[in-house]
C-alpha cells in the first residue's frame, strides 16, 4: 500500500497558486520592470558575448633588435648594447654604462664607505666580507688615498667606483632603434592557430597606433612616449618597459576578428627612494688575457631599458550550451518584478503614515491565506461553550472531552471589520466546495456497526444530555466542554444550516444541476453534506473534513433526520497527517 502511496507521489504535479490584481498602476509597473531586466539581459549577451564557449591564449614570443650608435669612443652595434635575457619574453637595450677598466685579481683598498674606513688594522677582520663591498679583508689598513684609509681586500683591482651615470646617456641616440616582434599563439580548445606577423607583412613598416596598427616593427623611442615619458631621461638611468599585446578573438564566423592590439606602459617606480633601487641597472664584465699570461677584465655597470613583453586574451566561439545556461540563470531576474512590486504594496503605505494603508491590507489578505494548527494534528474540534478550536496531536490515546491541546481562536478567518464569515455558511452568497461525508472519506475498521441505544441517565462525559455510548473513544465527545446546558442541536441556526432539507438541496443542486433529492441514496447525500455544513459552521472552513471530530449529540441528530438505509454506520479513525 505504502508503495503504491510513493508511486502516486511521483505521478503528480502541483503548481503555485496566484493571484490576479487588475491594477492599471501596478500592470504597467511590472512590465516596466520586466523591459528592462529583458534589455539589461540582452545587451550584456551582446557585448559581453555569452552564448560563447571561451579559452584562454597560449603564447610565445621572438624578439631582434636592429640598430647602430656612434659615441665619441666606439661604434654600438646589436651585439653590444643587446642582452637577451634567458626564460623570459624580454630584451635589454643598454643605454649608459659605467666601465672600470684593467681589474686584475690582487690585493688593494677598498672603496670608502662607513664600514669600510679605519684607523688600525684593529678595524680590519680578517677573511670578513662586508655584504656590499667588492672583495674579502686581509686585516689590513692601508692608505686609500691622501686623507683616507680604508681595509685592505682580496679582489678585483682596482675596485670600482661609486659614480653617478653620465648626462646624457651614452646611447642617446637608441631611441632610433627598432624591434621586431614576433609572436605565435594558440587556443587549444578551438585548436586555433595564428601570428602577429600577417601574410602581407612589408619589411619596412613602423607602428603607428592610426596608420598601421598591426606592424610588429616598434621604434623605441616611439614606445616609450606612447606612455608619456622621455626617451632621453629614462636611457640615464633605465627602466622597465611593458608591451602588451592583447589577443581578444571573436572565432564565429559571421563575425570573425582576430588580430592583435598593441599597448604600452611604465612598469618600474621611478619615484621610489635610492634604498629601494629605482630605476633599472646591473654589471657584467668582459674578459681577457694580459701579455703576462695573468686573467683581466673590464666591469660594465649598465643602465638601460627592459622591454617586458605581456600576451594575454581569450577566445570566444559560440556554444549552444553556453547559451542556454546563460539564459536559465538570467530568467530568475523577472522575478524582480513581483518581488519589488510585493514590497511596495507590503512594506509602504500610500498615505505615507503610521496608519494601516487599506490598500496594504487588503493585499495582504489576498495574497496570504493563513492556515492554522500545527502540521502534524491530526484532531480537530470544538466547544460550543468555548471560543476555541484545539487540536490533538494523536498521542492522548483517551477521551477527546477531557483533551488539554493546542487551542486557536475560533472564526480565524474572517474578514475585515471583525466579521463572522458568512459566505462560507450561506449557500446562496458562496456555494461550497465538494461535500463531502468526512467518516466515509476517512479510513474506517472493516466491520459496519448498528447504532446504540441512548441510556437513560447517558454516558458520563455527555453535559448536554443528548449524547449517545460511542464505539471508540474518538468519537466520546459532547457539544460541551464541562459544564452542564443547552445541546447545540436545540439552537435554531443548527436547524437552519445544517438539518434544513431546503439548505442542503440547495448545495447539492449547484454542485450537481441534475440532482434528485427522491433517489433511494439522497439520504446518504443529504448526511454527508450536513456533516460538512456543521464542520464548515463550526471550523471557519472545509479543509479540515478528514481531520474534524463531530460531537456525538450532533453526529445521531444528523442520522435521525436523514438516517442509512439500513442503520448501519461506521466507526470513526481519524486519518494520520504525518
Amino acid at each position: 500500500m505504502s508503495f503504491c502511496s510513493s508511486c502516486t507521489y511521483f505521478l503528480e504535479y502541483k503548481t503555485e497558486k496566484t493571484v490576479l490584481f487588475k491594477s492599471p498602476h501596478l500592470g504597467i509597473l511590472k512590465r516596466i520592470i520586466q523591459f528592462s531586466v529583458c534589455l539589461y539581459i540582452c545587451i550584456i549577451l551582446f557585448k559581453e558575448k555569452r552564448y560563447q564557449d571561451n579559452d584562454s591564449v597560449i603564447s610565445s614570443v621572438h624578439t631582434k633588435v636592429k640598430g647602430v650608435a656612434q659615441t665619441d669612443s666606439r661604434i654600438w652595434d646589436t651585439a653590444e648594447y643587446t642582452l637577451p635575457l634567458q626564460g623570459l619574453s624580454a630584451f635589454f637595450v643598454i643605454t649608459n654604462v659605467i666601465t672600470t677598466e684593467n681589474q686584475v685579481q690582487g690585493v688593494c683598498p677598498e672603496y670608502p664607505t662607513p664600514r669600510t674606513m679605519c684607523s688600525s688594522d684593529k678595524v680590519c677582520k680578517k677573511d670578513y666580507a662586508v655584504p656590499q663591498g667588492n672583495g674579502i679583508q686581509t686585516g689590513k689598513c692601508i692608505q686609500y688615498n691622501t686623507t683616507i684609509r680604508t681595509c685592505e681586500i682580496s679582489a678585483w683591482c682596482p675596485v670600482e667606483s661609486e659614480r653617478s651615470p653620465p648626462e646624457p646617456a651614452i646611447l642617446n641616440s637608441a631611441a632610433n632603434f627598432t624591434v621586431l616582434i614576433k609572436n605565435n599563439i594558440h587556443f587549444p580548445a578551438f585548436n586555433y592557430t595564428t601570428r602577429n606577423i600577417l601574410p602581407e607583412f612589408n619589411v619596412s613598416c613602423m607602428f603607428n597606433k592610426t596608420t598601421d596598427p598591426q606592424c610588429p616593427i616598434f621604434r623605441l623611442g616611439d614606445i616609450v612616449e606612447e606612455v608619456g615619458e622621455s626617451f632621453s631621461e629614462m636611457a640615464v638611468q633605465g627602466g622597465i618597459m611593458g608591451i602588451q599585446i592583447n589577443w581578444d578573438c571573436n572565432l564565429d564566423t559571421w563575425m570573425y576578428h582576430c588580430r592583435p592590439k598593441y599597448s604600452f606602459r611604465r612598469l618600474d617606480d621611478k619615484k621610489a627612494n635610492e634604498a629601494i633601487y629605482p630605476f633599472y641597472n646591473f654589471r657584467f664584465a668582459k674578459y681577457y688575457k694580459l701579455p703576462s699570461g695573468k686573467e683581466g677584465r673590464t666591469l660594465i655597470k649598465a643602465y638601460g631599458i627592459r622591454f617586458d613583453i605581456l600576451v594575454f586574451g581569450t577566445a570566444g566561439k559560440f556554444d549552444f550550451f553556453e547559451l542556454v545556461i546563460y539564459i536559465g540563470s538570467s530568467l530568475s531576474y523577472f522575478g524582480l518584478a513581483t518581488l519589488l512590486i510585493d514590497c511596495l504594496i507590503s512594506r509602504t503605505c500610500c498615505c505615507c503614515c503610521s496608519k494601516i494603508c487599506p490598500a496594504k491590507d487588503f493585499y495582504s489578505q489576498m495574497k496570504s491565506e493563513p492556515v492554522t494548527g500545527p502540521f502534524c494534528d491530526k484532531l480537530c474540534f470544538s466547544f460550543v461553550d468555548e471560543d476555541y478550536i484545539t487540536f490533538e496531536d494523536g498521542k492522548l490515546g483517551g477521551r477527546l472531552q477531557i483533551a488539554e491541546c493546542k487551542k486557536l481562536p475560533k472564526h480565524s478567518r474572517s474578514l475585515p471589520g471583525d466579521l463572522i464569515n458568512l459566505q462560507l455558511l450561506h449557500p446562496a452568497l458562496a456555494p461550497p466546495s465538494q461535500p463531502c461525508d468526512s467518516h466515509t472519506m476517512q479510513p474506517t475498521t472493516s466491520t459496519e456497526m448498528r447504532p446504540l441505544q441512548q441510556v437513560a441517565d447517558g454516558p458520563d462525559w455527555c453535559h448536554c444530555g443528548k449524547c449517545r455510548h460511542m464505539y471508540a473513544a474518538q468519537e466520546e465527545l459532547c457539544c460541551r466542554r464541562m459544564q452542564p446546558g443547552p445541546c447545540i442541536t436545540d439552537a435554531s441556526l443548527f436547524e437552519r444550516l445544517v438539518l434544513s432539507r431546503t439548505t442542503l438541496e440547495f448545495i447539492l443542486s449547484y454542485s450537481d444541476p441534475f440532482f434528485d433529492a427522491d433517489t433511494e441514496s439522497s439520504n446518504d447525500k443529504f448526511r454527508r453534506c450536513a456533516y460538512s455544513q456543521y464542520i464548515r459552521w463550526q471550523f471557519d472552513s472545509n479543509i479540515w473534513t478528514q481531520y474534524c471530530a463531530i460531537p456525538s449529540c450532533c453526529k445521531w441528530k444528523i442520522r435521525e433526520k436523514y438516517p442509512k438505509a439500513k442503520g448501519k454506520y461506521h466507526a470513526f479513525i481519524p486519518k494520520p497527517v504525518c
